[in-house]
């Protein structure tokens, strides 16, 4: 038995991805969708909370509006198409939900929402009252207003960031795929399913692909990896379904058939949101006696900093690389990138005389830091 049972957890969030919801000429694919609709309604008729992220906004905006490329020939393309694109969506899914008695709800969303403290917990107020009215919100990245530098770029991350805010206990990311392999179904004919992850570690990162199936979204299993990362942390399972079903939430209910990443034990919200967040103002790479004594629990001392770079201010969210390159930790500094940069390497009780002031306990203190 899988150690994720959807129908039992409380609060869901079901991602949905583009090749699901749009057929190849631009149309909605309804008759899918009010399959979908009617097992979102059976759960909630037996008291469980659902939102939906709903990717396609793109795709239907770029086919009524004529558009190359399924709309994403330029930033301004896509812009365009997901502005016109996006009222029809919100409208199929208000019409569908509707026929099964249940309200639905529009939130657009940026990256700056979900990684802004402030913003991000006014759109977790939101998230937890729509919920708890019985609303269903359906929630996709404002992609009208989104650039290239500063969006999530796909609606698996936004998923799992979405399960954070609203306190959610599952993710089921419906997909033209029906979870990870140890090889590339469509090349190896020997690939096998993993059905359980315990530890995303290297092993399961090297498993991933970054292509998209169907070519019409943005998002492939390096996504879904990152966001199993995001939502794991925060105390949610995630699993990676196949959607090419009809009643995909029933089918997977009865088959059990997919990826489950499972969730870490909960941290405490503020470090879950750490954890979680998507950009960083800079880097801050130590050596290895700093790389234990994170893992230990201790705060980073500037003595264990081998170098700066980026550029951030006080209280800017940066991540701590490791000495193999990797992203070991991201946190709130406690410094601005100058005086950092003067103190590294350096003992503290050298720094007052670096920095002509009292210097503070750490680069970054142990409680504004989530080890990942």
């Amino acid at each position: 038995m899988s150690v994720f049972a959807p129908t039992a957890c409380p609060r869901l969030i079901v991602k949905v991805g583009s090749s699901l919801l749009v057929a190849p000429d631009g149309t909605v694919r309804r008759g899918w969708l009010a399959s979908l609709v009617a097992d979102i309604a059976a759960r909630a008729r037996a008291g469980q909370e659902i939102a939906v992220v709903s990717s396609g906004a793109i795709a239907l905006g770029a086919r009524r509006l004529q558009l190359p490329k399924g709309g994403r020939a330029s930033l301004e393309d896509a812009q365009a198409a997901a502005a016109t694109g996006q009222i029809a969506l919100s409208q199929v899914w208000a019409e569908l939900l509707g026929a099964e008695g249940l309200t639905a709800a529009q939130m657009l969303v940026t990256l700056d929402d979900l990684e802004d403290r402030r913003r991000y917990l006014n759109a977790s107020a939101t998230l937890g009252r729509l919920m708890t009215l019985g609303v269903v919100p359906v929630i996709n990245e404002n992609d009208s207003v989104a650039t290239a530098e500063i969006r999530f770029g796909d609606n698996d991350r936004l998923a799992a960031r979405v399960a954070q805010a609203a306190g959610a206990h599952g993710v089921i990311l419906l997909s033209d795929i029906d979870g990870l392999y140890d090889a590339n179904p469509n090349t190896n004919p020997h690939a096998t399913l993993i059905p359980r992850v315990e530890r995303i570690d290297a092993r399961i990162e090297a498993m991933a692909d970054g292509g998209s199936g169907s070519g019409m979204g943005s998002g492939g299993m390096v996504s879904k990896i990152a966001a199993a990362r995001i939502a794991t942390a925060a105390g949610a399972h995630l699993a990676i379904v196949s959607g090419h079903v009809d009643h995909p939430l029933a089918a997977y209910d009865t088959s059990g058939r997919g990826t489950v990443f499972v969730a870490e034990k909960t941290a405490p919200a503020r470090k879950a949101w750490l954890a979680g967040g998507l950009t960083a103002k800079g880097d801050i790479t130590i050596d290895a006696g700093a790389a234990a004594a994170l893992l230990g629990g201790k705060s980073l001392l500037a003595a264990g900093a081998t170098s700066v770079s980026g550029g951030f201010a006080r209280g800017d969210l940066v991540a701590v690389i490791g000495p193999d390159g990797r992203t070991l930790a991201r946190g709130l500094s406690e410094y601005d990138m100058a005086d950092a940069i003067a103190i590294t390497g350096k003992r503290s009780s050298d720094h007052a005389a670096i920095l002509g002031y009292a210097p503070r306990a750490a680069l970054i203190h142990r409680n504004h830091m989530a080890v990942l």
